[in-house]
C-alpha cells in the first residue's frame, strides 16, 4: 500500500478519536435540555391548573399560604432528584357528588388545609375534613343474604297436620324485609269472601285520599273492615266502580290472578265470589307497606289502622302465629257456597315485629263449618311461621 494512503487513515483515525467525546457530549446536552424544557412545561401546567383552581373558587392572593421566604431552604428544583416545590405536590381533589373541596399541603409540614369549596372559601391553616363520595352499590359493604326457609321440610309438615282435612288449601308467606319466601300449593285459585274487602278499600283510597272522604263513606269503611259489613261493602263497591274499578285497581297493586266479578250474587254484589291466590293477597298486603305502594303513606296507615283494629270474634287467623310484641293487621272472610254448603275460610294480613314485616295469606275450601276452616286457617299459618322465626307464641 502506498505511503500516502497510510498517512491518510492514519490522520483519519486520530480525527476520529478526536471528535467521539464532543459529539458523545453534544447529545448529552441536548438530552439534557430537552428535559429541562419538559420539566419546565409540566411545572408551567401545574402552575396554570393551580391558579385556574384559585379562579374558580374566588380566593384572593391573601387566601393562599405564604410561599416559603429565603430563609427556608427550598428543594433543588432540577437535578437528581427532580422534587417539585411541597405545597404544590398534594393538590388534589376530592369528589362528592357535585361537591369538591381542594386540598394542598402546608410548605414544610404534613398537615393538609382547605383552600376552598363551592360558596365558601377555605381558611389556610384549618384541617380540611373532607366529604367522601357516597358507596355505590358494588363498592357497599354487601349483607349476606338470609339463609333461605326450608321449604321441603314446611311442606312435609303442612301436608301431615292436612292429611284427613278438607281441601284444597294454598299459603304463602313472605318477609317484606328480606324477601324469604315459602308457597303452598301455589297454583291454586280461591275465592276472597270478605278479604275482598281490603282491595274494596285500597281502591276507593285511590281515587279520594281518606282526608277528603266524607263522614259518611269514612263510616262505611270502618264497618266494612272492622265488622265486615257486607252492605256497607256494596256501597263502596259502587263509588270504586264495580268490577271494573276492583280489577284497575288490583292491576295498579301488581295482582296477577285477582278479577272482579260483575253482577248480583243473591242479595249483595258479586265481591265476595272474586276469584284469588295466595300470592295476590300477599302482594295486597306488600302494598300497604312499601314506600313504593302507589297507595300514599297517610291512606296506608289508615288502612292499617282499621285492620289492626277488627272487632273480637273477627280477629282468628294469622294472628294465631303472631309473637309477644307484634302488631297484627288483618282481614278474614267467611263465605257458605250455596250449591254444597261448605265453607270457605280465609285470612290474610300483616304480622310486623321490629326491623321485619310478614305479609302471610292462607285460603281454604269445603270445610265442613266456619270452626273446621279456622283451626285449618290456624294451623297452617303456624306450621309456615316457626320456619321464619323462633319466638313464643301467644
Amino acid at each position: 500500500m502506498p505511503s500516502s494512503v497510510v498517512t491518510v487513515v492514519a490522520r483519519m483515525v486520530v480525527a476520529a478519536i478526536f471528535l467521539l467525546p464532543l459529539a458523545i457530549g453534544a447529545a448529552s446536552d441536548t438530552r439534557s435540555s430537552d428535559a429541562v424544557r419538559l420539566s419546565v412545561t409540566f411545572q408551567a401546567a401545574e402552575r396554570r391548573t393551580v391558579e385556574s383552581e384559585r379562579e374558580r373558587l374566588g380566593l384572593s392572593r391573601q387566601q393562599q399560604p405564604e410561599e416559603a421566604g429565603p430563609s427556608e431552604q427550598q428543594p433543588e428544583r432540577f437535578g437528581p432528584s427532580r422534587q417539585r416545590r411541597p405545597e404544590l405536590a398534594a393538590t388534589s381533589r376530592q369528589r362528592a357528588g357535585k361537591r369538591w373541596l381542594a386540598v394542598r399541603q402546608l410548605p414544610g409540614t404534613q398537615q393538609p388545609f382547605a383552600i376552598g369549596q363551592p360558596g365558601q372559601p377555605g381558611q389556610p391553616g384549618q384541617p380540611v375534613v373532607v366529604e367522601q363520595r357516597p358507596a355505590t352499590k358494588q363498592q357497599a359493604a354487601v349483607k349476606k343474604k338470609p339463609k333461605p326457609v326450608p321449604a321441603k321440610k314446611i311442606t312435609k309438615r303442612l301436608d301431615r297436620f292436612l292429611a284427613g282435612r278438607p281441601g284444597p288449601v294454598t299459603a304463602m308467606v313472605k318477609d317484606l324485609t328480606d324477601g324469604r319466601l315459602y308457597r303452598y300449593h301455589r297454583g291454586e285459585r280461591m275465592i276472597t269472601a270478605s278479604t275482598a274487602k281490603v282491595q274494596i278499600l285500597m281502591a276507593l283510597l285511590l281515587k279520594t285520599p281518606w282526608s277528603k272522604l266524607s263522614k259518611a263513606t269514612r263510616r262505611d269503611a270502618d264497618l266494612m273492615i272492622r265488622y265486615s259489613d257486607n252492605h256497607a261493602a256494596d256501597r263502596l263497591w259502587l263509588r270504586i266502580g264495580g268490577a271494573p274499578g276492583f280489577t284497575k285497581a288490583g292491576r295498579k297493586y301488581g295482582l296477577r290472578h285477582t278479577q272482579g266479578v260483575p253482577g248480583n250474587c243473591v242479595d249483595l254484589y258479586c265481591w265476595g265470589i272474586t276469584r284469588t291466590s295466595a300470592e295476590d293477597q300477599v302482594r295486597l298486603m306488600k302494598g300497604l307497606v312499601s314506600s313504593k305502594s302507589p297507595l300514599k303513606a297517610k291512606d296506608r296507615a289508615q288502612v292499617l289502622k282499621l285492620m289492626g283494629k277488627v272487632i273480637d270474634g273477627q280477629d282468628w287467623g294469622i294472628s294465631a302465629a303472631r309473637c309477644k310484641g307484634d302488631k297484627v293487621a288483618l282481614k278474614n272472610g267467611w263465605l257458605k257456597h250455596v250449591s254444597n254448603e261448605r265453607w270457605a275460610i280465609i285470612s290474610a294480613g300483616l304480622l310486623r315485629e321490629e326491623g321485619h314485616d310478614y305479609a302471610v295469606a292462607v285460603l281454604t275450601e269445603n270445610n265442613g263449618d266456619t270452626g273446621q276452616g279456622i283451626a285449618t286457617v290456624e294451623g297452617v299459618a303456624e306450621r309456615i311461621m316457626k320456619s321464619f322465626r323462633s319466638c313464643k307464641q301467644l
